[in-house]
């Protein structure tokens, strides 16, 4: 059989240009779609899809199942009637997201557009509603956990009454009838946001392109999952995580890294034969045609830290469920489109793994260079089942990483292509799509050659990461040209 080689761009929707203080779901992302087809591309990869909580990152979300409403295009709730023209007016406009003004003049209209499809909507789009929402598993604990968090002034649902927060049945019932408009307010929002999205995808698809997703291992503690089912977690008789994940230290931390994220009581879900996972990979592939994992090491060994340590420096490892979940996720969904993010110190044991399954791993050419011949990430070492990145949304941009090396890594890196520098990004653009690996992935920031100021998030680093979007002129047609024609020279264009 005959294997495609496919290439795409690394661009979340939050990013796109456009009105509005954040990209969306509209105009511009069919246009950045069209993008991708004039230059020959199979596959645009995004950023997780979830509701961002503290910090706006899409890898820390209110929920694994839920989508983010500040995605909604707000024109398009125009469009159905929900929202009339004097709303939009005042519609924020930045270069760079504010996630502050984004917050407060979206929440808004997303109430008043709630407010008038319930008070005027057509019986049609009501029963449409109605019907997502009969078959939306998740979506009422959703729905009341962020109604709650809203009625308790954003408070962790640890610290609510306890017995909404033990879940006691009566207080389930009494809380949802008492918020029902704000239930009702938070269920509307994610019926508009699978409605735009699946436009959105179906009209990918139908050009030829391919969604890759993406899925973090862990969940945040304060979230509708843990919430709804703490029994899957491994917490205290008061819902405080007895330990937490992160991961050890190395050569770039002496102290590890401590992410916080409760973890998996894995023995509980073996005995529920991984029910909530089977539940999760459904739902992304119904959002997604591949999925990257993200931390996939965490399948075979996680590092466990205590609650109380202050460092991730006291954890161990810990076995993780490895092919007993995978083989219980393939019976159930059959094939399974996955991408093993398998960067960092990766053990025999999770090799393995990935390849029991067939998952394609990654290589990053930013890590490339300056560790002698034998490095994996170098081209000349690339595997045909792997997804060639020049960089990732937590690398610098390559333009400002090239800037940032020593003069000697920098002849180093100038000495592989046998060039100087000045077209060092498109360089690194074409050693990807010249790669022997079956995925290629390129960020569109160095597709648009841009410098460290189009980096998209820095690790460790708490405030203005996430915020980057692309100028309105980004799409043009000499840069689709020009990508075109490197991916046909590199036998990436689609049959």
């Amino acid at each position: 059989m005959v294997r495609q080689r496919k290439s795409g761009i690394l661009l979340h929707p939050s990013s796109l240009p456009g009105p509005g203080g954040i990209g969306s779901f509209g105009e511009e992302a069919r246009r950045f779609v069209d993008f991708l087809h004039k230059s020959g591309q199979s596959l645009w990869q995004i950023l997780p899809l979830g509701p961002t909580a503290y910090g706006n990152s899409p890898y820390s979300c209110y929920s694994a199942f839920a989508g983010n409403p500040f995605l909604i295009n707000l024109e398009a709730l125009e469009d159905d009637g929900d929202l009339i023209p004097q709303d939009l007016k005042s519609e924020p406009t930045s270069e760079r997201v504010d996630y502050a003004v984004v917050e407060q003049f979206n929440a808004g209209l997303l109430k008043e557009a709630a407010a008038r499809f319930f008070a005027e909507g057509s019986l049609k789009r009501k029963e449409e509603f109605w019907q997502f929402c009969d078959s939306t598993f998740w979506l009422h604990d959703f729905a009341l956990f962020m109604a709650l968090k809203e009625q308790f002034k954003g408070l962790s649902w640890k610290d609510w009454p306890d017995a909404v927060a033990n879940r006691e049945p009566e207080a389930l019932a009494n809380w949802s009838e008492k918020l029902g408009t704000a239930i009702g307010e938070q269920k509307y929002q994610q019926w508009q946001f699978a409605h735009q999205w699946k436009k959105l995808k179906t009209y990918a698809n139908v050009l030829g392109i391919s969604i890759v997703g993406d899925l973090p291992i862990f969940v945040a503690y304060d979230s509708a999952d843990v919430w709804a089912n703490p029994h899957l977690f491994h917490l205290d008789e008061k819902g405080v995580p007895i330990v937490v994940a992160g991961v050890p230290p190395d050569y770039f931390s002496k102290t590890g890294q401590l992410w916080g994220n409760p973890l998996y009581n894995w023995d509980q879900m073996a005995k529920e034969g991984y029910s909530w996972w089977i539940a999760r990979l459904r739902n992304d592939l119904s959002l997604y045609d591949m999925v990257r994992i993200d931390h996939f090491r965490g399948f075979e060994a996680f590092w466990e830290v205590p609650m109380w340590e202050k460092t991730a420096i006291n954890g161990r490892w810990v076995k993780g469920p490895g092919e007993a979940l995978f083989h219980a996720l393939r019976n159930a969904l059959g094939r399974l489109p996955i991408i093993a993010e398998d960067l960092g110190v990766i053990t025999a044991e999770v090799e393995a793994l990935r390849e029991q399954f067939g998952f394609p791993g990654m290589k990053i050419l930013q890590f490339a260079f300056g560790s002698g011949p034998e490095n994996p990430y170098l081209p000349h070492n690339h595997v045909r089942s792997c997804v060639v990145y020049t960089g990732t949304h937590d690398n610098d941009t390559t333009a400002g990483w090239f800037e940032t090396l020593k003069v000697k890594e920098q002849k180093n890196v100038l000495a592989y292509f046998d060039r100087d520098g000045d077209d060092i990004v498109w360089q690194m653009v074409k050693c990807a799509l010249s790669s022997v690996a079956d995925y290629a992935i390129i960020p569109m920031q160095d597709l648009m050659e841009l410098p460290s100021t189009g980096r998209m998030n820095i690790p460790g680093v708490a405030g203005g990461n996430w915020s980057w979007r692309c100028s309105a002129d980004a799409f043009s047609a000499k840069l689709a040209s020009k990508l075109a024609r490197a991916t046909e020279i590199y036998g990436r264009l689609p049959d």
